[in-house]
């Protein structure tokens, strides 16, 4: 697998992800500063080798519009780490509405959790208070700066301090 490469605006907020490719154009047109390299790796040339950036920083601020983490159902599930928030089942995995849309509740982060298929027909047409389901954790909406961490944790250890710690948005 080939590694991301991790992209901060001059202020230091993530804003993206790309390729190496796309990391080192930036770097040669001297638009981005290297923060951070994958110390083991490298890019050659027939003449020059180069350090793998992991994290660059642009050299100019940006502007780019705020648009949140879209929620999607592999979203939803990645934030509740892909198991059922009342059982902790990783098998039959459906979304549920904490507050059944039947009693007012939205399709939002805040209301929206991983279950299982067992547990989601065990609530219904229920609040989990009214049938005695607790759930693990609390649903929230999470930043693009969670799912970084997340990855980072995992494939790209070079990001950490760079991230806030897995931060989350009021939603």
């Amino acid at each position: 697998m080939e590694k991301k490469v991790l992209v901060l605006n001059l202020d230091h907020t993530p804003i993206a992800v790309v390729n190496v490719q796309k990391a080192m154009i930036l770097t040669l047109l001297e638009k981005v500063s290297v923060l951070a390299d994958y110390p083991l790796l490298s890019i050659r040339t027939i003449d020059r080798e180069f350090k793998y950036p992991a994290v660059v920083r642009l050299d100019e601020y940006r502007n780019v519009p705020y648009r949140g983490v879209l929620l999607t159902r592999s979203n939803l599930f990645k934030r509740d780490d892909n198991e059922c928030q009342y059982c902790g089942s990783p098998k039959h995995l459906t979304v549920d509405h904490v507050i059944p849309r039947s009693k007012g509740g939205k399709s939002s982060w805040a209301n929206l959790i991983t279950a299982c298929h067992r547990c989601n027909v065990q609530k219904g047409d229920k609040t989990p208070e009214e049938v005695g389901m607790l759930m693990r954790k609390k649903p929230f909406k999470p930043t693009l700066a969670y799912f970084l961490a997340d990855y980072a944790e995992r494939n790209a250890e070079e990001w950490i301090p760079f991230l806030s710690s897995r931060a989350v948005e009021a939603g």
